[in-house]
């Protein structure tokens, strides 16, 4: 499989986590009374689920190409693009909190002050409370959610692993199997030339022997 699929992923994530760093700024200078911080707030948690799809869909590329060394780079980039990632969901969620916070009358602003005056101190601080609370299990289900995916990752990245060795391990195998194949027929090629070459040594002997025996009859008869 080409890198260079992955290559086109790579840039869309780029200019997608540019649109959610603008977005974040808007939404870092913008009143927090203003009616459009809640659709500021829709917009940048809908792009970052579109970066987080494309980079699930990057990682799959780059665990599908085929060279070793482009897909450990592509990985290296995949892992780069999380951690990317991550610090952005970070972002978000603090700017969340503080537009949720305002919400509640707790954001320290006048305006703030004024909207949530019909509240005592006692409910303002249980109110604070369960929303530190809510963000914590928040935060707990996200770093679950994230050590998922890295098992997930690492698992995946594993298995590939291992069926590259199983590939190697069957090569090996093979080409074992032939050198033993070669090394049976030279051995037989061995014996045949041992038998050939004892058969010749005793068609010499006989030969010689039959020239001796002649020879003496030769001699015998001469001095006949």
């Amino acid at each position: 499989m080409s890198s260079v699929p992955f290559e086109r992923y790579d840039e869309e994530f780029k200019e997608l986590t540019s649109q959610v760093r603008r977005s974040l700024e808007t939404l870092k200078l913008a009143d927090i009374e203003s009616p459009t911080g809640e659709s500021d707030l829709r917009m940048t948690s809908n792009l970052l689920s579109q970066c987080d799809d494309l980079l699930k869909q990057m990682t799959v590329e780059a665990r599908g190409v085929d060279d070793a060394d482009a897909k450990t780079s592509c990985l290296a980039k995949a892992r780069q693009c999380k951690a990317t990632l991550l610090g952005l969901k970070a972002e978000y969620d603090a700017e969340n909190t503080k537009f949720e916070r305002s919400a509640l009358g707790l954001g320290g602003s006048a305006s703030g002050r004024g909207r949530g005056g019909g509240l005592s101190g006692e409910q303002r601080d249980r109110l604070l409370r369960t929303n530190d609370q809510i963000s914590s299990q928040n935060q707990t289900l996200e770093n679950a959610r994230r050590i998922m995916s890295d098992t997930e990752e690492t698992a995946m990245e594993i298995t590939s692993e291992l069926a590259r060795n199983r590939e190697k391990i069957e090569s090996a195998h093979g080409r074992v199997r032939d050198v033993s194949g070669l090394t049976n027929r030279a051995r037989r090629i061995v014996q045949s030339m041992s038998r050939r070459e004892v058969q010749q040594k005793l068609a010499m002997y006989m030969v010689s022997g039959g020239l001796v025996l002649l020879l003496i009859i030769i001699l015998f008869n001469m001095r006949g």
